[in-house]
């Protein structure tokens, strides 16, 4: 008799991870196993262990992953200044790589020769998870079920755990109208009324931030210190990763700091609208640009602007896991060695400014060469003639050949 089928699931414990987990172990007489991953969400994921007991779950794997997630994920990220499409902080994004790697240590783990996850079929997760499982193990079986079950309604799925007694936590009152995903780096919003792009977000939906017009009428200034690209301490004092991004996420809520709406590209062909609250993210990437401004040499920092857009679309569109992604993290993390020192920030009423940056061992600011007083021989400014005449030089040519781009 062959041995039975076990697949690692993607849990969360609420009504959808939850039908999956039943139908799972009913369409494939799988046995199943679930992991919970806390990422810094702001819920309880301990809950999860006693509704998936009460499925008959037997091997549950509940994991505080915050640190590895905001060490090993988030601040990589944020040493290339990643922005997709000029606004979106990636926060869903970059949590992806992270629970796919441990889906598929789990099933290496436990002898499973499946994974699953909750992700419908029109959005990018899906192919986040499947790419980045397929990249850790080319053998895995991958099991999408919103892409091949019948129960395409949140009343189907209702149906469904009444028919087998599946245990959920559902009010038929009212309910959030908005499909949100929370970790340490973000909370977002898609659906309900934001389906439509020309109307504006319910305050009410908001929940990391304040209004910026309610915000307090005196700014904070803080000062992040950087060591090698990443932050290391906040006002004077040294932070763990999560400890740091959780602590910025507070400061800037309350300075209703980090609110974006967008309509973004997603990969699978769409145009999407989703609200996103990044506070500490967006503190993090003001300061970390502000640290590069006095520590990279120039042609590294542009090269690096240039190159980001590429880095951002790799981790949008779930290649996390690739041999690009890989080189280019190498050329970004060798950059970031000199982005050494401390970065002053004010804070107020949604906006970051940045008002001092300083690195006693890496600046490359030198003040004897660029003031306007004396500079006592520092920088010779009869050069600059030369400089101008060479780079001028196939403009004149042009000129003269009566080529003129007016």
């Amino acid at each position: 008799m062959s041995e039975k089928m076990k697949i690692v699931l993607a849990y969360s414990g609420g009504l959808d991870t939850s039908v999956i987990c039943r139908w799972l172990q009913e369409t494939y007489d799988a046995e199943v196993v679930t992991f919970t991953a806390d990422i810094g969400q702001g819920e309880e994921v301990e809950p999860a262990r006693a509704k998936a007991q009460a499925m008959g779950v037997k091997e549950i794997y509940i994991e505080d992953l915050t640190e590895d997630f905001v060490a090993n994920y988030v601040f990589p990220m944020f040493r290339a200044n990643t922005v997709y499409e000029g606004e979106y902080l990636l926060g869903t994004s970059i949590a992806r790589p992270l629970i796919t790697r441990r889906l598929v240590e789990i099933a290496q783990e436990t002898g499973a020769q499946a994974v699953a996850h909750g992700a419908t079929g029109k959005g990018n997760d899906q192919v986040r998870f499947e790419l980045g499982a397929y990249a850790l193990d080319p053998d895995i079986k991958v099991i999408a079920p919103w892409r091949d079950w019948d129960l395409t309604s949140r009343e189907a799925l209702m149906a469904f755990c009444e028919q087998h007694q599946i245990p959920v936590d559902y009010q038929r009152g009212q309910k959030s109208p908005y499909s949100m995903d929370a970790n340490l780096l973000h909370i977002s919003y898609e659906g309900g009324g934001l389906e439509d792009p020309a109307q504006p977000a319910d305050e009410a939906m908001w929940r990391w931030t304040v209004a910026p017009e309610h915000a307090p009428d005196e700014a904070a200034t803080i000062e992040l210190g950087f060591v090698a690209g990443d932050p290391v301490s906040l006002n004077g004092v040294p932070m763990s990763p999560g400890a740091l991004l959780l602590a910025l996420n507070q400061v800037g809520g309350a300075h209703g700091i980090g609110r974006s709406d967008i309509v973004e590209n997603r990969f699978v062909g769409m145009k999407s609208r989703g609200c996103y609250e990044t506070p500490g993210g967006t503190i993090l990437l003001k300061a970390h640009r502000a640290m590069e401004s006095v520590t990279l040499d120039r042609e590294v920092g542009h090269l690096k602007d240039e190159l980001m857009p590429r880095y951002a679309k790799i981790i949008y569109n779930g290649y996390w896991w690739s041999p690009e992604r890989a080189v280019l993290q190498a050329l970004i993390d060798e950059s970031q060695k000199v982005v050494n020192g401390t970065v002053t920030l004010r804070l107020f009423k949604g906006a970051v400014s940045v008002v001092g940056r300083d690195s006693s061992t890496d600046s490359l600011y030198d003040a004897d060469v660029v003031t306007f007083e004396d500079d006592q021989g520092a920088y010779n400014q009869e050069d600059a003639g030369g400089f101008i005449k060479l780079n001028a030089l196939r403009l004149r040519l042009g000129a003269k050949r009566g080529r003129k781009y007016l």
